[in-house]
């Protein structure tokens, strides 16, 4: 068997497990991986600015193409960079690996330039964190990295490598080698026939929709079972695009502040709740007592930690998302049975046209809900979006419609600021190849737009268009204007006002464009003339839109300790 460099053999693993991009920042300590890429070609590659980037660039692409997405950063800093990207994969149950650079193996222990134990570091938040120690396991320790990344409940890896065993040759043919076997994790019929027996027994029965249904590719399933046995169909946040909003099986989104006010309502008087890929999350479940109520729970997750964790449900399934929902049809049809309850969903139906949260809002300065009621008239269900943590999260939940898996792409549980800004990035490039038309829209906050701004001259380097959707909530008073150094060479003029940032101003500093709208008449204009631009320039495109500083916000029912802000409109 001939001799190759270990890390061609590393990027020709990477290759053949679906790798065609990776992100990150070149070093001395991982500079050996770069130019295996070089050599061996096939991978392309995105220079970020910051580490934590790279990762999150790396978890928009995962999100958005359903594989392993990588990022490589040199030793130390460039490591302890990505942790926040890593703590944010495996709360959302992303694929990622993380490849870093290390110091010499003989300077481990005596305290090297840039030598930190990354591996100790990143257990708490991977699934996996090693070190290769020995050149001739590199291909094997990246071929189990991808397979306990996509196994089970899915989430990120590290691998750290010492630069000296990254300089070495090895025994290597890839003409022989292939990706290991994922194992799938069957339902035990038995517990399927019992879940159908408590369904069918239902008269208000719901199916709660968790992100592992998307996670699963199970959302055809989910909809074929919900049509057959005309069962209605509620989603978590992370499951939010499972499922088709504008069905008619649709009854919203329970929880305390991502949410439907009809949403909670036809949870509350439901009498079965049939959970699929979800994990009863906090926000979603608010005060237990009175989430779990009398209903009748199942639940079914592919981790089996997960059953019990929060409450104890009358029936747990441990099992793929998709494989349980096909086997759960095939039972009913064995049976020929469906769950028969049109007056409940009539009731749903009767919740849904009235327990709403008004949009039509024609005061300055503009109402939240008055921008997302644009976006869900401008944008068509084939856009992909992507969303963080903040107020915009919640009025997003609560207002943006979304029609399909992997188009609604929202960091859930870690909430890092800034998030959004490089994930679009990753999400635009995992669609260049199959979607090159694709729209990509991020929605931010103001402040955490400012908080990874820099990964914008990534976008702007590399052409990867997408249109930013700001809801600033700040004040904007008497102007007054500061010079701040962009780069090594040149400043720009950056105007601040009594609060914060000029953003469109930032914008233009990176290469890219942006308007600010004042009044609610401008919004749809505003969106439209983005939309236009960011695909004659191939750049990011900005449209910031000055929101109330203070707001309430209707909740619905309460599952928690939220009181009614405002009467139902019309009522």
């Amino acid at each position: 068997m001939a001799q190759m460099p270990v890390m061609n053999a590393v990027v020709e693993v990477l290759k053949d497990e679906g790798v065609d991009i990776a992100f990150g920042c070149p070093g001395a300590a991982i500079l050996p991986l770069y130019k295996a890429m070089e050599e061996v070609g096939g991978i392309e590659h995105l220079t970020v600015r910051h580490e934590e980037g790279a990762t999150h660039m790396a978890d928009g692409w995962s999100r958005t193409t359903g594989r392993v997405g990588v990022a490589i950063g040199t030793s130390g800093p460039a490591g302890t960079n990505m942790i926040t990207g890593l703590y944010t994969a495996i709360a959302d149950s992303v694929p990622i690996v993380c490849i870093t650079g290390q110091q010499r193996t003989d300077l481990l222990d005596k305290e090297g330039f840039q030598a930190v134990d990354i591996v100790e570091i990143a257990k708490p938040v991977t699934k996996w964190a090693v070190q290769i120690k020995e050149a001739a396991t590199a291909p094997w320790i990246f071929r189990e990295a991808f397979r306990v990344a996509r196994e089970g409940r899915p989430g990120p890896v590290l691998i750290d490598i010492p630069v000296d065993v990254a300089q070495k040759l090895i025994e290597y043919d890839p003409a022989i080698d292939a990706p290991l076997k994922v194992n799938t994790v069957e339902p035990h019929l038995p517990r399927v026939e019992r879940a159908l027996d408590l369904l069918l027994a239902a008269e208000r029965p719901l199916i709660l929709a968790g992100g592992g249904v998307i996670l699963a590719e199970a959302s055809a399933d989910l909809r074929e079972l919900a049509e057959y046995l005309r069962v209605p169909v509620q989603v978590t946040l992370m499951g939010k695009g499972s499922f088709d909003e504008d069905s008619p099986l649709y009854s919203g989104m329970t929880g305390v502040q991502t949410s439907q006010r009809y949403g909670n309502a036809s949870f509350l008087e439901s009498d079965l709740v049939l959970a699929v890929g979800a994990r009863f999350a906090d926000r979603h479940t608010g005060q237990i007592d009175v989430y779990r109520g009398d209903r009748t729970f199942i639940h079914v997750d592919i981790e089996a930690t997960q059953i019990g964790r929060v409450f104890e449900p009358d029936l747990g399934v441990v099992s793929d998302a998709r494989l349980f929902l096909r086997e759960l049809l095939a039972a009913a049809r064995r049976r020929g049975a469906t769950a028969r309850v049109e007056p409940w969903i009539d009731r749903i139906g009767e919740l849904k046209a009235t327990l709403t949260r008004r949009e039509d809002f024609d005061t300055v300065p503009v109402k939240a809900p008055r921008v997302y009621k644009e976006i869900n008239e401008v944008f068509d269900e084939d856009t992909y979006f992507v969303t963080a943590i903040g107020l915009y999260q919640i009025w997003g939940g609560q207002h943006q419609k979304a029609y399909k898996p992997r188009h609604y792409q929202i960091c859930g549980q870690a909430g890092p600021l800034g998030w959004e800004i490089p994930a679009a990035i990753g999400v635009r490039k995992a669609l260049a190849a199959t979607e090159p038309d694709a729209e990509v829209v991020g929605i931010v906050g103001d402040y955490g737009f400012q908080y990874m701004v820099e990964e914008l001259a990534v976008a702007a380097q590399y052409d990867v268009p997408y249109v930013i959707i700001m809801l600033n909530n700040e004040y904007l008073g008497l102007i007054r204007q500061a010079s701040i150094p962009f780069g090594m060479n040149y400043q720009v003029d950056v105007h601040y006002d009594e609060y914060g940032t000029d953003n469109v101003k930032l914008m233009e500093a990176y290469g890219c464009s942006g308007r600010r709208v004042w009044e609610p008449g401008e919004i749809r204009e505003s969106l439209e003339w983005a939309r236009k631009e960011a695909r004659s320039t191939s750049r990011p495109v900005l449209v910031e839109i000055m929101i109330e500083r203070e707001a309430n916000t209707p909740h619905g029912p309460a599952i928690d300790a939220v009181k009614e802000f405002e009467p139902v409109p019309g009522a």
